[in-house]
């Protein structure tokens, strides 16, 4: 089950339950749309992976299995990111 995480790692924006410009990687990581699009160049830089939009869990299912309230903000450098990545 998907932990649902409530913020962006990178600029720590809320990203609710129910956000469409929520993006996940295959281990969970969360970014917006914004910064994945943006600075990230879509690609995760905890793993190197592609992001996905992250899916909606339904409302009934709420009370049932919680989403996240871990919130994780790691701003990334970069400059390192790139050098990673795209060099």
């Amino acid at each position: 089950m998907l932990a649902i995480r409530p913020t962006c790692e990178n600029c720590n924006k809320k990203l609710p339950v129910d956000a469409t410009d929520a993006m996940i990687c295959t281990f969970e990581c969360t970014f917006c749309l914004d910064c994945v699009k943006g600075p990230l160049r879509e690609v995760c830089p905890n793993c190197g992976g592609g992001l996905v939009q992250r899916p909606i869990r339904p409302q009934h299912m709420l009370s049932k299995y919680p989403v996240s309230e871990q919130v994780i903000h790691k701003p990334v450098d970069l400059e390192a990111h790139y050098q990673k990545y795209f060099s």
